[in-house]
């Protein structure tokens, strides 16, 4: 039997590709075993046994970029990590070690490579993490989802295939009016979805806010807003009895592909995975990028589509100001939304999951 550990996380940008790569692995090799390896704390403690996988976790963190004490908690809890990896790659002797970025995939990462077991790296984003360019002299393939990434990791290894999404997701198109039902909305208008993700994004909810006035008045126009859990209950109660008819808040997206289906602008984050998600499902796009990310690596996505003419960008620091006159000229323009959903689907790839499962599978001799 086959053994495989999945390292990463801290974020659903890396979790969810994650689980995508070990359903499609257990797919393709039915027997395979497989073990996750996370950051103690982090949400894939909770996602990955959800999800029905077996997940160690590691206390490791990430250093502070300011000089503070607590970084010599990190260095140690680093230290722990780095020995609990020895361990675990000890007793549960994987074939190959995958690592999706994310604190918990370099001390898993950097003992397999010292146990000469094979490392095989996914990279989600446009702009190399810092965990990936670490271990990647060692890997022995780098699994990556934009042009150009040679700049980061050199020619060797490098293979093309795009970031996993969500199967649920495909069949996206098929669903607008259990979308409409699911949420409450009206068929008769147009769709504008507003995700911060999860955890929800300040910016975007301070611009929904800003505009509320001008979006009641918006006949042919629903909005469905999802602020996240941070924000929810304050939200509510400063907006109560003040909310428009035409604006549905809500905490989360109990149904992410629902919420898809009955979207006709999607205006959200630029993380890996929402852009492979828009990129998959031809949707017209208004990306404002979060300023809170290593490497600024979430306005290098959405450039990426921008200078395709794939999707419209606002920067962060200007999104309260520009957020409704930008959506307004937008909803006007059938001719430009129809150009940004061709353009954006034609940089969708399909099947990445899978492309990644084969690789991995190639390096352990399973095909």
């Amino acid at each position: 039997m086959k053994r495989v550990i999945v390292s990463g996380g801290g974020t659903g940008g890396h979790i969810f590709p994650a689980l995508s790569i070990a359903n499609a692995l257990r797919r393709l090799e039915p027997g395979i075993e497989i073990l996750f390896v996370g950051a103690e704390g982090k949400m894939e403690m909770e996602k990955v046994p959800e999800a029905g996988y077996r997940i160690i976790g590691l206390p490791v963190r990430g250093l502070q970029r300011r000089l503070t004490l607590q970084n010599i908690k990190v260095l140690y809890n680093l230290w722990k990590s780095l020995r609990k990896a020895r361990k675990i790659i000890r007793d549960f002797q994987p074939d190959a070690v995958v690592g999706v970025g994310g604190y918990a995939s370099g001390p898993i990462g950097r003992m397999a490579v010292r146990a000469g077991i094979p490392l095989i790296l996914q990279e989600q984003n446009s702009y190399a993490g810092v965990t990936n360019k670490l271990l990647a002299k060692k890997a022995r393939k780098i699994c990556v989802a934009y042009e150009g990434m040679e700049r980061f990791f050199g020619d060797r290894n490098l293979v093309f295939t795009g970031n996993p999404v969500r199967k649920d997701l495909l069949e996206c198109g098929e669903k607008r009016e259990e979308g409409i039902e699911f949420y409450g909305l009206d068929s008769r208008r147009k769709t504008v979805l507003v995700t911060g993700g999860s955890l929800g994004a300040g910016t975007l909810n301070k611009a929904m806010v800003r505009e509320l006035e001008k979006i009641a008045h918006w006949e042919d126009v629903q909005v469905l807003w999802q602020c996240g859990s941070y924000y929810y209950e304050g939200l509510k109660n400063r907006l109560a009895g003040k909310l428009p008819s035409n604006v549905h808040l809500t905490a989360f997206l109990k149904r992410m592909d629902l919420a898809y289906a009955c979207a006709d602008v999607v205006i959200a984050r630029a993380g890996a995975g929402t852009i492979s998600e828009l990129c998959l499902l031809g949707k017209t796009a208004i990306l404002i990028p979060s300023p809170n990310v290593a490497e600024d690596h979430q306005t290098k996505n959405a450039m990426a589509l921008v200078r395709k003419e794939a999707a419209w960008m606002i920067k962060d620091a200007e999104a309260e100001e520009k957020f409704g006159q930008v959506l307004a000229d937008l909803l006007k323009d059938e001719e430009k939304c129809s150009l940004l959903q061709k353009n954006i689907a034609t940089l969708a790839i399909r099947d990445s999951d899978e492309k990644i499962a084969r690789e991995i599978l190639e390096v352990i001799g399973a095909e």
